[in-house]
């Protein structure tokens, strides 16, 4: 009866911690300065997760998770296979890796399947994973990664956006603004206001 009961408990636990939003955040070149400005913007108690998916040379080896946890109170790791995904965590994309979520918890595939995708893939991903629970941020880079993502994200009930003008590098966002699925395009210091606003209109 204990067992069952500490079960219980642990499953309500496990349950509580999830996010209210999934946050996807794509980006490439120029886009540090960007991370660094959403987080030192972001509330470090939202109750949201934030998922940093972000080009970088496959033999890198990424200190992009130490960086960014001097921009934030919020836990700052690297997304392993099976992680379970938390509310007012930030994880990061592993170099030479693709990133799924199943069930809030992630899934690794290495080598990434494809070149510069890793956005879409991901987005697309957690679209299915968590339909309107998904938002997906398109910040500074070159091509259009992204782009198809925001188009799963809508399609399932999520909502989109995209950096401003302010991005170093405006190719990603203004290709996924030129695509008609990008619901909002602000500065970064904005974003966080904005997100504040969509998961309290959701329905618990």
């Amino acid at each position: 009866m204990n067992n069952v009961k500490q079960g219980k408990r642990r499953a309500v636990d496990l349950g509580a911690s999830h996010p209210k939003l999934i946050v996807g955040i794509g980006g490439s070149a120029g886009a540090l300065s960007a991370y660094k400005a959403l987080l030192d913007a972001m509330p470090s108690n939202t109750g949201l997760a934030f998922v940093i998916i972000s080009h970088m040379n496959p033999t890198a080896h990424s200190q992009l998770a130490n960086i960014l946890s001097r921009h934030t109170k919020m836990t700052v790791m690297i997304a392993s296979m099976a992680m379970a995904v938390l509310a007012n965590h930030v994880y990061i994309i592993l170099p030479n890796s693709d990133l799924l979520i199943e069930n809030y918890s992630f899934k690794v595939i290495s080598p990434r399947s494809v070149g510069h995708k890793q956005i879409d893939v991901f987005f697309v991903s957690l679209a299915e994973a968590v339909g309107a629970r998904a938002i997906g941020i398109v910040l500074s880079g070159y091509d259009g990664d992204g782009t198809e993502g925001c188009k799963h994200i809508k399609a399932n009930g999520g909502k989109t956006f995209a950096q401003d003008m302010s991005a170093e590098v405006p190719h990603m966002p203004l290709n996924a603004q030129a695509s008609g699925y990008v619901d909002f395009v602000m500065p970064l210091d904005k974003i966080p206001g904005k997100l504040k606003s969509l998961a309290a209109a959701l329905k618990i």
